[in-house]
């Protein structure tokens, strides 16, 4: 079997298991899943590394919101965890990407610049995860301690890397 139609399977028992999920948590595994899934199909279709770094960006967020979560649960606090979190995530993410030459390649430059593509991905990518994330809060504790409509933890966060990943298109095509 190839390697597209493994990955087609994989995506449509990810499919089935968003479909059949009871409960989906804050910034949870549902978004953390499709996230990942985001990044894997990008690469799969060869679409722009900027678009892709988007993914990357936001599903480091997730898995940064995550980890925040679990070590709330367990009372594992101390100072600057918050900070340390952030930082190893972002270092686990971006460092094998520098040394592998994908982020920090003169080709992989936008329009001759400093900036990587990749990069500059991830970084608009967490912030607009982040702030679909924060906007979900403010507008449950604004009903009551409830979302508005199912599925709302879900959608929120994605939907800004849905709405920048169609106008980086846009800019890169």
């Amino acid at each position: 079997m190839n390697m597209k139609k493994i990955s087609l399977i994989l995506f449509g028992v990810l499919g089935l298991n968003i479909l059949f999920t009871k409960q989906a948590l804050a910034v949870c595994p549902i978004c953390t899943v499709a996230v990942g899934a985001g990044v894997g199909l990008s690469r799969w279709l060869g679409i722009d590394d900027s678009i892709t770094g988007l993914w990357i960006g936001g599903l480091t967020v997730s898995m940064i919101t995550w980890t925040e979560g679990w070590l709330d649960k367990k009372n594992l606090h101390f100072k600057g965890r918050a900070v340390v979190t952030t930082m190893g995530y972002y270092l686990i993410v971006i460092m094998p990407l520098y040394f592998m030459g994908m982020i920090a390649n003169p080709a992989n430059a936008i329009y001759s610049t400093w900036l990587d593509k990749l990069l500059l991905g991830i970084i608009v990518g967490s912030c607009g995860f982040w702030l679909g994330a924060e906007w979900y809060y403010e507008l449950k504790a604004k009903n009551g301690g409830h979302a508005y409509f199912p599925f709302q933890k879900v959608l929120m966060p994605i939907s800004p890397l849905i709405i920048m990943s169609i106008v980086f298109y846009l800019l890169t095509s």
